[in-house]
């Protein structure tokens, strides 16, 4: 009996081929299909059926939320009204591993009818979808994974990286940044970690400042009012040069202490942080530093906010 570890990276072992020969016999054509995409001034329609059409949803998820606007238009769908959604300023990407799916004929009719272009995503250039497409990504002829060389495995698995190839180079294409991702994934894990720390800064009033000229009586009803279990130090120019914290009040404790200045208990340049840097940063800068707050600075060094560990937590970066 043949062990299911061995089928296991048969499977694996069989993919990995596809992808090489898919690797080595890229062309010309990727790069005209690149060049019509970037041309065009509507959306990225893909379609396909069955398992095509399966992978044809996460490409167009991909491409639309990598900046290049794109959906997916069901085939079977598309001759019961929905071909009204394709329109002469957009491009379809059609994908069929044999290239002869005939629920895809109504969509290749419309978009010759008006002029559309269509990308092939096929193994087949010879095949009705490949004759009718103005650019053809060919897909490697080598057979399926499994025994009975019928379910796509290979095939989409060759289909898939395709579509990240499309993705990836057109992001290159229009300079889409982390920030341009971050607008597109405002929710979940991605959204939170590539948020920007002048996001969750608290500001103005939230801040707790005092002058170093002040005593510690002050610092600490401001520590108290403001919660954050610091208070930072500036000097007669705006700019923060020290900072005080619940540590400081530990270590600093005596019968006076009231009394004292800041400038004597407080502890001088302070860890800071720039608004326009990532959430993520300032996690690391808090965990290599072992401190649970942070001032944001503008480029005079002058505070314009504060970031505290639980602000991050609240906010799911950390």
């Amino acid at each position: 009996m043949v062990k299911e570890t061995d089928t296991a990276k048969e499977v694996v072992e069989s993919e990995i081929k596809t992808l090489e020969y898919l690797r080595d016999n890229i062309d010309d054509s990727f790069v005209k299909a690149l060049d019509e995409m970037s041309k065009v001034k509507g959306r990225v329609i893909v379609t396909g059926m069955g398992k095509s059409g399966h992978i044809g949803r996460k490409v167009a998820a991909s491409l639309a939320s990598t900046g290049t606007p794109s959906f997916f238009v069901h085939p079977a769908e598309a001759a019961h009204g929905d071909l009204g959604m394709i329109t002469t300023n957009d491009i379809v990407i059609a994908i069929s591993n044999s290239g002869e799916a005939k629920e895809l004929v109504d969509v290749l009719n419309y978009c010759k009818r008006f002029g559309i272009k269509i990308i092939a995503i096929t193994k087949n250039p010879k095949s009705t979808l490949g004759q009718a497409a103005d650019i053809v990504l060919q897909l490697p002829a080598l057979g399926e994974a499994c025994p009975l060389g019928l379910a796509p495995t290979n095939s989409t698995t060759a289909t898939l990286v395709i579509g990240d190839i499309l993705t990836v180079c057109m992001m290159y294409r229009k300079g889409f940044t982390k920030d341009d991702f971050n607008v597109r994934h405002p929710g979940g894990k991605l959204g939170s970690v590539l948020q920007r720390v002048a996001n969750i800064m608290h500001t103005g009033n939230e801040i707790p400042l005092v002058s170093e000229s002040d005593f510690m009586d002050k610092a600490l009803l401001e520590m108290t009012s403001k919660m954050l279990g610091c208070v930072g130090i500036t000097n007669q120019q705006g700019q923060l040069v020290g900072i005080i914290t619940d540590g400081d009040l530990r270590r600093a404790m005596s019968n006076n202490l009231m009394s004292e200045p800041v400038s004597k208990i407080m502890s001088s340049n302070p860890k800071t942080i720039k608004a326009d840097a990532f959430a993520t940063e300032a996690i690391k800068m808090m965990n290599d530093r072992h401190i649970t707050t942070l001032f944001i600075v503008d480029d005079e060094d002058k505070p314009t906010g504060i970031i505290h560990i639980h602000d991050l937590l609240m906010a799911k970066v950390a």
